[in-house]
């Protein structure tokens, strides 16, 4: 009984570590990102393209309300995947972070000091009793310099930088196809076709235009931009991915 009494000690506190090292708390939080919809991003010659995959309950839902890609300054967007209001919490952070670096040294911030400020206030939330850790992963992607970084976020508050990195549902398949798949030598519209031909593995029947959020944000004049749903389409039908049903 004793023994048992341990084991849910180390199971709900979240500043307890169990004998082997482990913080449960942090583990169900990955458990949790596992559970969102997908979010790819690709690092490319020519920017950093950030996919994600939204899902509507039902068909009488605005797919539009469904955000999993944000604009934090004009060279700097996330992707998410796990629990929507924890990242809309994380994506305040960010923009705070970018606007007051702005405003105290008169430039814009960058993307892996902004990537490693959103870290820090992440794994505060893994040493503070009374909370639980975000269950959200991010895919942080900029430019920098001239250069483009992309990185992932997950819910014990470490960053890693990536060339290309799936978060969410199905990951170890599209990672897999990224891994396979991936050049260094990719333009932005290849990095394109490669995120979302790595979503459509675990998609038998493709996606509906809606059913995706893309943005890029480009080298040259280093501006986050949206691709509309005519553009969706369109791209979608080049690769033969395009399914007008709803995804349900």
């Amino acid at each position: 009984m004793q023994g048992q009494n341990q084991q849910q000690a180390y199971d709900r506190g979240i500043t307890i570590f169990s004998p082997d090292g482990r913080l449960y708390q942090v583990e169900y939080a990955r458990e949790a990102v596992k559970r969102g919809r997908g979010s790819v991003g690709v690092r490319t010659s020519e920017g950093v393209v950030l996919v994600a995959e939204r899902h509507s309950r039902s068909p009488l839902m605005e797919r539009d309300s469904v955000e999993k890609l944000h604009k934090i300054d004009d060279h700097i967007g996330i992707a998410s995947a796990g629990h929507v209001a924890d990242a809309r919490q994380l994506i305040d952070v960010a923009r705070r972070e970018a606007q007051v670096n702005q405003l105290r040294y008169g430039e814009t911030i960058g993307v892996e000091t902004l990537t490693k400020a959103v870290t820090d206030h992440i794994q505060q939330y893994t040493q503070t009793g009374g909370a639980r850790p975000f269950g959200v992963a991010l895919l942080v992607g900029g430019i920098e310099n001239g250069k483009p970084r992309l990185f992932e976020t997950d819910p014990s508050g470490t960053p890693y930088e990536w060339k290309a990195i799936a978060i969410g549902g199905n990951r170890e398949e599209t990672q897999s196809y990224l891994e396979e798949n991936y050049s260094d030598e990719l333009g932005l519209e290849g990095g394109i076709d490669l995120a979302i031909q790595a979503m459509a593995t675990h998609a038998e029947d493709g996606f509906a235009p809606e059913g995706l959020a893309i943005a890029t944000i480009e080298t040259e004049g280093e501006q986050y931009r949206t691709l509309n749903t005519d553009e969706i389409a369109e791209r979608l039908e080049e690769l033969d991915l395009l399914s007008e049903g709803d995804d349900e």
